[in-house]
C-alpha cells in the first residue's frame, strides 16, 4: 500500500504548503519575520563573488550555500565574467516579481503558460563616474513588460498584476526610498 501524500501542484508550487505558509503567518507574525544577509568579498579588478550562507525566518536559521559572482563589462573596466550589478538589480527585480506573479495565481487557481518580464533603464556614466555633479548616479526611472498567459481570465490578470505590485519586497524596495545605514572599519 502507497502511504505518500499527493501534493497538489499548481505552478510548479505545493498549493497546500503555500497556504500552510500564510496561515502560519497569520496566526503568528513573528513566524513571517525572515532576516537576510549576504557577504561580498573582491575578487581582483571587477570582480567580486557575493556567498549566502543561509536566511533566518521565524527566529530559525536555515542553512543555503550559494556564490554570486559579479564583474563588469570590458568596456567598464571589467573582465565580462558575470554579470554586472546593474544587471543583478534588474535579475532581483524581475525574480521576486515573477514568484510574486507564480504564487498568486496559484491561490488565485489560475495555471500559467507563459511568464516572462522584461524590465530596462538608463544609466548616465557621467554620475557615476563624478564628472557631471548633475547627472544621476543611478536611474531615475524603469520600465517593465510583463507577458503572462494561462487560464485566467483578463480581469484576474490585472487583480494579479495589481496585487505583485502591492506586495513584492524588491518592486517595495526599488519603488520607494530604503533607508541605508552604514559602518566603515578601516583596517
Amino acid at each position: 500500500m502507497d502511504t505518500t501524500t499527493s501534493k497538489k501542484m499548481l505552478n510548479g508550487l505545493d498549493v497546500d504548503g503555500l497556504n500552510e505558509l500564510i496561515n502560519t503567518v497569520k496566526a503568528n507574525k513573528d513566524a513571517g519575520s525572515t532576516h537576510w544577509h549576504v557577504n561580498t568579498v573582491w575578487a581582483g579588478g571587477a570582480r567580486s563573488e557575493s556567498h549566502v550562507d543561509g536566511f533566518e525566518i521565524g527566529g530559525k536559521q536555515v542553512d543555503r550555500r550559494f556564490t554570486l559572482k559579479v564583474d563588469e563589462p570590458v568596456e567598464l573596466g571589467g573582465s565580462n565574467t558575470a554579470a554586472n550589478p546593474q544587471e543583478h538589480l534588474l535579475t532581483a527585480l524581475n525574480t521576486c516579481m515573477l514568484m510574486g506573479y507564480v504564487a498568486g495565481a496559484t491561490l488565485f487557481g489560475i495555471e500559467l503558460s507563459k511568464l516572462e518580464i522584461q524590465t530596462e533603464g538608463d544609466i548616465d556614466l557621467r554620475g557615476f563616474l563624478g564628472i557631471d555633479p548633475k547627472a544621476p548616479n543611478g536611474y531615475t526611472e524603469l520600465h517593465y513588460t510583463v507577458y503572462i498567459a494561462g487560464n485566467g481570465t483578463p480581469e484576474q490578470f490585472q487583480r494579479l498584476h495589481k496585487l505583485v505590485q502591492a506586495t513584492s519586497p524588491n518592486y517595495w524596495n526599488l519603488a520607494r526610498p530604503v533607508q541605508l545605514n552604514a559602518d566603515l572599519i578601516v583596517e
